[in-house]
């Protein structure tokens, strides 16, 4: 059965994201569980979320979800626009909520791109642009 689609197409925030994600070497994306996700060999971000015993509110629909340094998430989870995604929480990953308030978009392109290098080949991470 296939999952129901978690998302709008033409979605601003989502488009924003899309813009980010693509433009990293060897990256695609494709619908996994009814949600946007960008990959290399590996998933490094997906749009959308929900948080363990609340599926259905949507309150994370406008989110990212990507991998950090475990010392870093620590960090970030201290402040109110990040929260633990469920499924992926447990091994490490942590969503930002893009909703509401303005969204600092380099701030995104940080994390998705150090999500990118902890989880892309190394041949494509070597291709990334100086300072990125």
């Amino acid at each position: 059965m296939a999952h129901p689609t978690m998302f709008e197409p033409d979605d601003p925030v989502l488009a924003d994201l899309r813009r980010i994600c693509l433009r990293l070497p060897g990256a695609a994306e494709k619908v996994s569980h009814g949600r946007p996700c960008f990959y290399t060999k590996k998933i490094f971000a997906i749009y959308g979320a929900t948080t363990k015993g609340d599926h259905e509110s949507g309150r994370y629909d406008a989110s990212v979800v990507i991998q950090a340094q475990p010392d870093e998430a620590v960090a970030l989870l201290a402040t109110p626009s990040y929260f633990i995604p469920a499924y992926w929480g447990p091994y490490g990953w942590i969503g930002l909520n893009l909703a509401g308030g303005e969204v600092d978009w380099d701030e995104v392109g940080e994390l998705v791109t150090e999500s990118f290098r902890l989880t892309a080949p190394a041949t494509l991470v070597a291709r990334l642009a100086p300072g990125a």
